[in-house]
């Protein structure tokens, strides 16, 4: 998404000279969001961007992997040998977090590419028992599609619940009864120890997950989903700047610490004025506003700082979640409507102003939420907390 947005936001901005796209997967470039919904499955067969990149004059170059980048030479390292540039722009993602002793153990997934996604179709056809590690969005999405499929699943967490590193546990504890109702079992406290293979010889023999408490669930598919890593390796020895997370340290307008190159999506993280910290945001709204900065910079057309409210969504257990904002610096947490029932939100605030909001079936709510929150607009946080009263009328 950031590197096709990258291309088209150049041309859109006026950019006339030559754009190459360098990914390293074959396939045309494809929107993520479907992989854990449409595709996994088998709803749709692919999810390439519409996008003519012939019309554009935008050359791709696929299934071809990026080694290094050679700063002082203005150039990158291929497998096909180096291709100079005059402007990069960094937008090689995130790599999923592997389960450790699980890497190359038959039967045990990850789900981030479109090779992910079909090789995990079959699996859900088969209607195997599955076994889910990380209860984070990607695993309660798989686990919503593998129950729909009618696969018998269990999710194991390592925390004491679901979206521990996302949200407080107050609001999580409603969406931890979304598991059973829908009929996948929770676990949590549950460490892995190991993964152990189904029978050798016996396709489609049930394995096994073995938990830190010695408890053995079978499973004949292991699903992996507790979290992703900027895909910054190769950018080892550049000279560029990452932060703790790998994630490159671009600023306000997604500049790197190199000349003439830039950082986009979930690769890189930027400075929010904002929330007063620097944001790393592995989510697509991210991914889709980024490279509107970035062609601006090159093209000259300053457009200001890089600063969004950051957005996104997440369908799981027949609910829409959506969230907006940064909640870690609120000083006040207001709930509208009942957690038990199917529709309510969260409205987050500080001093009195909306800084984050999180909706469950409540489209109305997120998109005057945000409107406040990208506003600085003070509420009245008696008349925020009546769901009968719409957002935009509880302005203080």
């Amino acid at each position: 998404m950031a590197g096709v947005q990258t291309a088209v936001a150049l041309r859109e901005q006026g950019f006339t000279g030559p754009v190459t796209l360098i990914g390293a997967e074959p396939h045309q470039p494809y929107d993520r969001p479907p992989l854990s919904k449409a595709i996994l499955l088998g709803k749709a067969e692919d999810s390439a961007f519409d996008v003519d990149f012939e019309a554009l004059d935008v050359e791709l170059r696929l299934g071809l992997d990026v080694t290094g980048l050679r700063a002082a030479d203005h150039e990158i390292d291929t497998e096909s040998g180096p291709v100079p540039y005059d402007v990069l722009v960094v937008a090689t993602g995130a790599h999923p977090i592997t389960l450790p002793g699980a890497e190359g153990v038959p039967g045990v997934h990850l789900l981030r590419t479109l090779d992910d996604a079909v090789r995990l179709g079959p699996v859900l056809e088969r209607r195997h028992t599955l076994v889910v590690v990380g209860a984070g969005w990607i695993g309660a999405e798989f686990a919503t599609a593998a129950r729909e499929a009618g696969c018998a699943v269990t999710v194991v967490e390592a925390a004491d619940r679901p979206l521990a590193g996302a949200l407080p546990a107050e609001v999580t504890a409603p969406m931890a009864e979304w598991y059973g109702a829908n009929g996948a079992e929770l676990l949590t406290h549950a460490r892995v120890r190991t993964v152990e293979p189904g029978a050798p010889g016996e396709p489609g023999a049930p394995g096994r997950v073995v938990l830190a408490d010695g408890r053995e669930l079978p499973a004949e598919a292991v699903v992996v989903g507790i979290g992703a890593r900027p895909a910054t390796g190769w950018l080892a020895g550049s000279g560029i700047t990452l932060d703790p997370s790998g994630a490159v340290t671009a600023d306000d307008r997604l500049r790197t610490s190199l000349p003439d190159v830039y950082a986009v999506g979930d690769c890189a993280s930027f400075p929010s004025a904002r929330y007063g910290e620097r944001l790393l945001v592995h989510h697509w709204d991210n991914a889709l506003q980024g490279p509107r900065t970035v062609a601006a910079a090159i093209t000259g057309t300053d457009s200001g700082p890089y600063d969004p409210v950051p957005y996104f969504w997440s369908e799981q257990f027949g609910r829409f979640v959506q969230y907006a904002g940064h909640h870690a610096d609120a000083d006040e947490l207001l709930w509208r409507g009942d957690p038990a029932e199917e529709a309510w939100s969260v409205l987050w605030l500080r001093a009195g102003v909306p800084v984050a909001l999180l909706a469950v079936g409540r489209p109305r709510d997120l998109a005057q939420g945000r409107k406040l929150i990208e506003t600085a607009t003070p509420v009245d946080p008696e008349r925020a907390a009546d769901p009968s009263v719409p957002l935009k009328a509880a302005v203080r």
